[in-house]
């Protein structure tokens, strides 16, 4: 059997701003609940759906702002919008699907969880993550583990995490630290580029694996003397994570 899981709150967005209004007799909106049913339903329809949880996380707040106060937060998000929540659990719970309401803790932290948790139960073939997140990117696994990205009908394995981003799957934290990660609010860091950063993370691995001093690195960033290097030169790694922006979920 497949798994699916579902980034509701995703979903539930995406709806918000792409479909018309509707209100129900009460006067509630309901718009983006109707949408969220809509594509529910249409993953249902394929054959080989059979397992679904979907997860949301309206409380937006995370312990990651506790972390890190430039982290994303749920300024500006119309309230019409977070007032659809409850509805929309209940709507996805009558359609027979699990349902994971999170505190504290992101939509994204739930599907990551469950992949890790079912990736080697018996009887489970796949594991598909329904959401362009790409947090999620580090939790896909060869081709047992895959994320899915239904409005461009592209399904991301292993490979395609290396040829999207390059670097592996398990590099994917330390990456979004370094280049930073603007849906969440994640700075980055100065002249850390995504070709640079790919580069000395496939050699590295981690963070905490880079050499403190860039003349100490055993690769060659950038265009040949007299050319100044390509790769930052300057920026000392910290001897932890602790020091850097929370950028994503981990299963390390």
């Amino acid at each position: 059997m497949k798994i699916h899981l579902v980034d509701g709150t995703y979903e539930l967005f995406r709806a918000y701003f792409a479909l018309p209004s509707i209100s129900a007799p009460d006067g509630r909106e309901v718009g983006a609940v109707r949408g969220l049913i809509q594509t529910l339903i249409g993953l249902l329809r394929q054959p080989d759906v059979t397992h679904v949880a979907v997860a949301f996380d309206s409380e937006i707040l995370s312990f990651r702002n506790e972390l890190f106060e430039g982290y994303k937060t749920g300024e500006g998000t119309p309230p019409e919008l977070l007032e659809q929540f409850p509805l929309a659990e209940r709507a996805t719970a009558a359609l027979g699907l699990v349902v994971w309401p999170m505190v504290e803790f992101e939509a994204d932290d739930a599907l990551g969880a469950a992949a890790v948790r079912w990736q080697d139960a018996p009887g489970v073939e796949q594991i598909v993550l329904c959401s362009p997140d790409k947090d999620l990117a580090q939790v896909v696994r060869g081709e047992r583990v895959v994320a899915l990205d239904r409005r461009k009908d592209v399904v991301m394995d292993e490979a395609g995490v290396r040829e999207k981003f390059g670097v592996s799957p398990a590099s994917i934290p330390d990456y979004l630290g370094l280049v930073g990660d603007s849906a969440d609010g994640i700075p980055g860091i100065p002249r850390w580029g995504a070709k640079g950063t790919a580069r000395v993370l496939a050699n590295y691995g981690h963070i905490e694996q880079i050499p403190q001093d860039a003349a100490d690195w055993q690769l060659t960033c950038g265009a040949p003397s007299p050319s100044p290097p390509a790769c930052p030169t300057t920026w000392k790694p910290p001897s932890s994570t602790a020091s850097l922006p929370p950028c994503a979920w981990t299963s390390q």
